[in-house]
């Protein structure tokens, strides 16, 4: 995940194969996954139910930052959120735009997605904070 090295330790005499399989689940997919035609396969076959998607522009001065601070979040909620980046420059990501009734004027925003009962909600942002990713994740959980 993200170049960054995660070990189970097998020396323990609980380790099982429901444990195993949570720890590569877990720790298969990068922190954040940017969503495109290539990754869409992946995404929706996903084991997670909740997916969170920031829509944003990837060519605002303020992505680098935006997306630091997304991660640190989604490193919060890694294991029970899909925490997923959709650049709204894509000609390919505008359905999913439309699809929580954004415009580009909106952004950037989290939208939040039950995959189950396709229960959602929408929050734009003046700015990304791991503060606030954090507050929409718990009031969406509850």
């Amino acid at each position: 995940v993200d170049n960054d090295r995660k070990d189970l330790d097998m020396n323990s005499n609980d380790v099982d194969a429901e444990k195993i399989t949570r720890f590569v689940r877990m720790n298969e997919l990068r922190l954040v996954t940017e969503y495109n035609p290539v990754t869409a396969i992946g995404v929706m076959q996903s084991s997670f139910e909740l997916h969170l998607l920031l829509i944003t522009d990837k060519m605002s001065p303020k992505h680098p930052e935006r997306m630091r601070r997304y991660r640190v979040a989604a490193e919060l909620f890694k294991g029970k959120i899909l925490f997923i980046l959709v650049d709204s420059n894509l000609k390919s990501n505008e359905r999913t735009m439309s699809f929580f009734q954004l415009k580009k004027s909106q952004l950037p925003a989290l939208a939040i997605f039950h995959t189950p009962d396709e229960e959602q909600d929408v929050l734009t942002l003046d700015e990304v904070s791991v503060e606030r990713v954090q507050d929409f994740c718990n009031r969406f959980l509850q």
